[in-house]
């Protein structure tokens, strides 16, 4: 349950895992819009690191951090990372410059075709769709987060699940089924989304 704050204080690092691990289980596997996250989260192979960065090259050094600490644990240890940058880039079109810059790292270490990056935003917004489209929502996260993945444990992924093109079709076809009532009943409206709370029991 949601409890709306009187403060307007920073969410700490666990709240802000919190609302990630929620939305994580309410929506990415509770509405299966990757069927593959949920072997990893049941295992505890997804690391959560929230950024304290408040600035572009901050957030940038944690990120090249991030993939090489990924890149140097076995896969069974530790399968991919949610970098989380609470603080900063809550314009979308900000957060879609900077990824520009986030795959300029990737490049510069050496991991072009190791590892990818995924966006999430919670003000996402799919090219030609308007802003309040539900289809946005299937890359809705509660804070600004870049999803660090390996190449190696997608392929294996694409394998075992037949007809893996086809997700993003029925992403989209689950999200206009839902709708905006439905997403909502979710309760994931963080404090990034403009509503400062805590989660309760």
């Amino acid at each position: 349950m949601l409890l709306p704050s009187t403060t307007n204080e920073p969410a700490s690092s666990a709240e802000v895992i919190a609302w990630t691990q929620r939305w994580l289980e309410r929506a990415v596997i509770g509405l299966n819009l990757c069927p593959f996250a949920k072997s990893v989260h049941v295992k505890g192979q997804i690391h959560y690191r929230v950024s304290a960065a408040r600035d572009s090259q901050a957030l940038l050094q944690d990120l090249e951090y991030e993939l090489n600490s990924l890149q140097a644990l076995d896969a069974s240890a530790r399968d991919t990372t949610l970098l989380i940058a609470p603080d900063m880039l809550q314009d979308f079109l900000d957060f879609n410059d900077f990824l520009h810059d986030a795959d300029r790292v990737l490049l510069s270490q050496g991991l072009e075709g190791v590892l990818q990056i995924a966006s999430f935003h919670p003000q996402f917004q799919f090219g030609g769709t308007a802003e309040d489209d539900i289809t946005n929502y299937t890359n809705r996260a509660p804070y600004p987060t870049l999803h660090l993945l390996r190449e190696d444990s997608i392929d294996r992924a694409v394998e075992a699940f037949p007809h893996a093109e086809q997700i993003f079709e029925k992403n989209m076809q689950t999200l206009e089924a839902l709708g905006h009532a439905g997403w909502d009943a979710l309760g994931l409206q963080s404090p990034a989304s403009g509503l400062h709370g805590k989660i309760v029991p």
